[in-house]
């Protein structure tokens, strides 16, 4: 194939991943815009590898090998895992990028201030991006403390890391083409991978969904300074839809917690973080229910809203909710699921969940539209979440979450909290919700605790 049907094959490609990326702003489409970007993708590869000069048994090796990490991980990996999952895509994103502009720059040696520029770009992003997204992957399954590590003077380290590796780039842009270029860019790597542990170690599991958005951008704009280190075009055009959509979305998600990027960055939020004796400990007095008990005021109830929290995703239980939320349904009951942006442990991780379960994608709730309603709901359901439902965000001016956006469940007639125990959430404080009058503590594991329920309906008929 030509340059000139190359070329056009990226542009189709091109258009592809923007419809694609149009299409899963919605969940209604999400499926077909992903299948979308997929085939946009594949178009690109096969136009990619018909070009000359190629060596295709190393490029056979990895797809093999490639494929069949995929398949294992898809048919291995569970949803409570799934963010793990993403933060290991995003590093190995970053890596591919600082090993594709690396293998450029030992190929070519000689190249343009520009290039070198590019260079830097590739590889300082990309492995800021790969050692990030391995702490942040440790966070998320546990192998390392998810709480911030922070320590004097660590902004000031982060920070003379950072002007080391600029000097270091100016330096390689200078004399890009000699062993001491060499010998800069070498540099400019293991900083970066240093830089990335640094700059992520600070930032507790609150804070995750931000980060692995954050890093998801990263990624994009690693692959488009390699588009320009090896002037491939889709390449440039993936990168940079990736880097703007993953800002765009780490702003909603800092618009959600109300909170500045650089206050994620740079806070060391995520420890024990509540500054007022309150929420501490107990609030007040709490009202256990039963399975019967949740059962008869459910069953009375005409409106019921499911807000869903990393507890679900847990407990496996999105099945069963779906199941209840039918049960629901045929006792002529609305039945609505408030997401809220930052719930879970990555952006978008409740959709995901009740995706898979076939939850109707009408009866899915932004925060925005759910709240001006939640006066008239009957009975609030919460599965498993935490600070994105506590009142003391509102009301509350001592706690840290305060002016946080939260899903108002406190102004519904009545609330069930579905928990296994008055644990705090990621934030570190108390939720006051479990102590309010209209809020009844249903304890247990979701999944059997929801199974309970459905036991309940079925035996009532």
């Amino acid at each position: 194939m030509g340059a000139l049907g190359i070329n056009f094959s990226y542009v189709i490609s091109a258009g592809l991943f923007i419809f694609g990326l149009k299409m899963l702003s919605s969940p209604a489409t999400a499926r077909k815009g992903n299948l979308l970007s997929a085939l946009g993708m594949l178009i690109a590869i096969v136009a990619t590898l018909l070009a000359t000069g190629l060596d295709y048994r190393w490029i056979l090796l990895g797809i093999v090998i490639g494929t069949a990490i995929g398949l294992f991980a898809a048919y291995k990996v569970e949803m409570t895992s799934m963010p793990e999952m993403v933060a290991l895509f995003n590093g190995f994103g970053g890596i591919s990028s600082l090993l594709l502009a690396w293998s450029e720059y030992h190929q070519q040696g000689e190249i343009s201030s520009f290039l070198a520029g590019v260079t830097f770009l590739s590889a300082f992003i990309g492995g800021v991006t790969f050692t990030g997204s391995m702490v942040a992957f440790g966070k998320l399954s546990g192998k390392v403390p998810q709480k911030a590590v922070v320590f004097s003077g660590q902004h000031l380290i982060n920070g003379a890391i950072l002007l080391s590796a600029l000097i270091a780039a100016a330096l390689f842009c200078v004399f890009p083409g000699s062993w001491l270029g060499y010998v800069f860019f070498i540099i400019i790597v293991l900083v970066a991978l240093g830089f990335g542990v640094t700059s992520t170690i600070p930032i507790g599991g609150a804070d995750m969904p931000v980060v692995i958005s954050l890093l998801n951008s990263y990624s994009g704009l690693a692959a488009c300074a390699a588009g320009f280190v090896i002037s491939n075009n889709i390449l440039i055009v993936a990168g940079a839809l990736v880097g703007a959509s993953g800002i765009i979305l780490t702003n909603i998600m800092c618009k959600a917690m109300n909170r500045s990027l650089a206050n994620v960055l740079f806070s060391g939020f995520g420890t024990k973080t509540a500054s007022s004796g309150a929420e501490d400990g107990p609030q007040g007095e709490v009202r256990p229910a039963t399975a019967e008990d949740v059962y008869y005021i459910l069953e009375a109830a005409d409106s019921v809203a499911i807000v869903p929290g990393y507890g679900l995703a847990v407990a496996q239980a999105q099945h069963v909710v779906r199941e209840l939320g039918d049960l629901l349904e045929a006792n002529d009951t609305e039945v609505m699921y408030a997401i809220h942006p930052v719930a879970g442990r990555m952006p978008g991780h409740m959709n995901v969940l009740l995706a898979e379960a076939n939850v109707p994608y009408d009866q899915l709730v932004e925060m925005d539209d759910i709240n001006p309603r939640m006066d008239s709901v009957d009975v609030c359901v919460v599965i498993g979440a935490n600070d994105v439902v506590n009142p003391a965000a509102a009301e509350d001016e001592n706690s840290p979450i305060y002016g946080m956006p939260i899903i108002e469940t406190f102004r519904a007639k009545t609330v069930i909290v579905l928990k296994r125990s008055l644990n705090p959430g990621f934030a570190g404080i108390q939720n006051a919700l479990f102590f309010r009058e209209n809020t009844r503590m249903y304890f247990g594991d979701a999944k059997v605790a929801i199974q309970a329920l459905i036991a309940e309906f079925k035996e009532a008929k």
